[in-house]
């Protein structure tokens, strides 16, 4: 219900966790444990949980960061799972329906976007992941600013977790059954996930309910210009060539592009982090009803 949801305002002082870092360690040592077990005992059975941990590990531990590192939201942690699960699934299926309807059909799936194919996807996608925060917000309140970048946020990171889950799978596919070319897959889309969905959502939806009304929501300009610029972000991240690498060990490869929009994605979110707390301490303590 709406009370277990959202909690009273809180004056207490800033507070650091390290749920976050438990999550990392405990999931990083079950993934390379049951890695190690499944080609040891060569048990195809166990390919399902590699793939389901590797890909919902970072994911997870990015909402626990996010949730950890703030002290003014009144969200819940059930409320943040539920975002998390539940706007995931939400913002996959309303894109997979919008893409199959839009998108040109590809006659090589080996063959990456094209930037304007890819500059739909990322209005599709973005749009997708802001709508299901709206739905899942709809009963709280729209006033804090942290609240929406906590919730979109989670609701990007879901979209993230159960997407690279389907690209895992799919090169699992592609590679005639080739579990390693999977894995691969997996580790690389998890390096890269703490720059991409979390952020654009947790962007977009902090300027959504900073521009709403407390029980409405309220598309302006400063939404509408946001939704564009996380949009192009994301655009450019699927369409852009990636001629230049780095190459890290063991073997990794990494766009500059590519780290050219993660540096610009941590900017504005940092920024917007920065802006949501000064304004919570900046209105008066007499807000509660």
């Amino acid at each position: 219900m709406a009370q277990n949801s959202w909690m009273p305002p809180t004056q207490n002082p800033p507070h650091i966790g390290r749920t976050w870092l438990r999550a990392l360690l405990i999931g990083l040592g079950l993934f390379i444990v049951t890695t190690f077990v499944m080609f040891l005992t060569q048990n195809p059975n166990l390919y399902p949980t590699v793939i389901l941990i590797g890909n919902f590990l970072v994911p997870v531990v990015f909402v626990a960061f996010l949730y950890d590192h703030q002290h003014v939201s009144r969200l819940t942690p059930q409320t943040m799972a539920t975002s998390f699960c539940i706007g995931g699934i939400l913002g996959v299926l309303g894109a997979s329906v919008l893409e199959s309807l839009l998108l040109p059909a590809s006659t090589n799936p080996n063959q990456g976007l094209s930037l304007s194919s890819a500059m739909l996807v990322g209005l599709i996608e973005e749009g997708c992941k802001i709508v299901a925060v709206m739905i899942l917000a709809r009963k709280l309140p729209h006033t804090a600013e942290i609240d929406g970048l906590l919730l979109g946020g989670a609701v990007g990171m879901g979209f993230a977790a159960l997407e690279s889950t389907g690209y895992a799978f799919t090169v699992f596919l592609l590679s005639n059954g080739h579990v390693g070319a999977s894995i691969v897959e997996t580790i690389i889309r998890g390096l890269f996930a703490p720059f991409g969905h979390g952020i654009w959502s947790g962007v977009l939806g902090a300027v959504l309910f900073r521009e709403s009304a407390s029980h409405r929501f309220r598309i302006t300009v400063p939404v509408i210009l946001t939704y564009l610029f996380v949009s192009v972000l994301h655009g450019l991240w699927d369409g852009l060539p990636h001629t230049v690498y780095f190459v890290l060990p063991p073997g990794i490869p990494i766009s500059v592009a590519t780290l050219v929009l993660s540096a610009i994605g941590i900017v504005a979110i940092f920024v917007v982090y920065r802006q949501a707390i000064t304004r919570h301490m900046q209105q008066p303590l007499s807000t509660n009803p």
